[in-house]
């Protein structure tokens, strides 16, 4: 009998998983199925024969969104502006705030007794809502767009510290072995062996913050924290669905304008 060979180049069979390495794969599949059964009612999708039932209300709706009302588009955009303005601001303060911590919540970096509480800090800011925080500078500013500004800060560092700080972990030691060689100090081993290697994927994540927050913005406008929210907010409460289809065809024509912008220059950086 002759053993038979697979004839050259041929792509050999994936590996077989044996029925121990199976069970962990099947229980994780299986609790998520149960999560999602256990959700159905309290996630009330058992209503979601209404959105047929009230066509009545949707057509209604529809209506406005499908003839906007551009009378009022210079107000449209210069609030528009507004709430990338209060994008920029906060996501540039974000950033100056996480990238000394996600270096100090990295665990290759500092010793434990250092980053375990950063990284607590951290986990508090993330689980706090960004309205809330706005609510917060609300009681302190008044309404206006620097509450926005500020509850974006706070919220997107807690984020981008995060983010950082993965990033940093993941790094080569090599060329942080070679600057301590040649003498350098723990700056300079940041300096010249970090931060050269996650610049860019730092740069992108930071970009994909802008984004996010462009949006996030809007949704702070709705409780006074200026830029367009507050605009859309009025609109739906007064029930000018036209208008409301008007602030929110700017609102998307801005968003993706910012995700074109956004990739060119992760282009030019990755």
């Amino acid at each position: 009998m002759t053993a038979t060979t697979s004839p050259a180049g041929a792509v050999p069979p994936p590996p077989q998983k044996t029925l121990a390495q199976k069970v962990p794969d099947l229980l994780i599949w299986g609790v998520l199925v149960a999560l999602l059964l256990i959700a159905f009612g309290p996630a009330e999708l058992y209503k979601l024969p209404l959105l047929f039932s009230n066509s009545s209300n949707m057509q209604e709706l529809g209506r406005g969104f499908v003839t906007p009302d551009f009378t009022n588009w210079q107000l449209y955009v210069s609030k528009m502006w507004q709430t990338i303005q209060m994008a920029i601001w906060g996501t540039f303060l974000a950033i100056l705030t996480a990238i000394p911590l996600g270096l100090l919540a990295s665990r290759n970096i500092t010793p434990w007794f250092i980053q375990w509480p950063i990284r607590r800090a951290l986990d508090i800011v993330r689980s706090i809502p960004d309205l809330v925080i706005g609510m917060i500078f609300l009681v302190a500013v008044g309404p206006g767009p620097l509450a926005g500004v500020m509850a974006l800060a706070i919220g997107t560092s807690g984020v981008l510290a995060k983010l950082f700080s993965e990033a940093t972990e993941s790094i080569d030691r090599g060329p942080v072995e070679g600057v301590r060689a040649t003498g350098g100090a723990k700056l300079h081993e940041i300096v010249w062996g970090v931060i050269p290697q996650v610049a860019p994927l730092w740069t992108s994540y930071a970009l994909y913050r802008f984004e996010s927050n462009s949006r996030s913005a809007t949704v702070l406008g709705l409780i006074g924290a200026g830029g367009i929210g507050q605009v859309l907010y009025e609109s739906m409460n007064s029930f000018s669905y036209s208008e409301t289809g008007a602030i929110v065809i700017v609102i998307i024509v801005a968003v993706v304008g910012i995700d074109m912008l956004s990739q060119a220059i992760r282009g030019r950086l990755l």
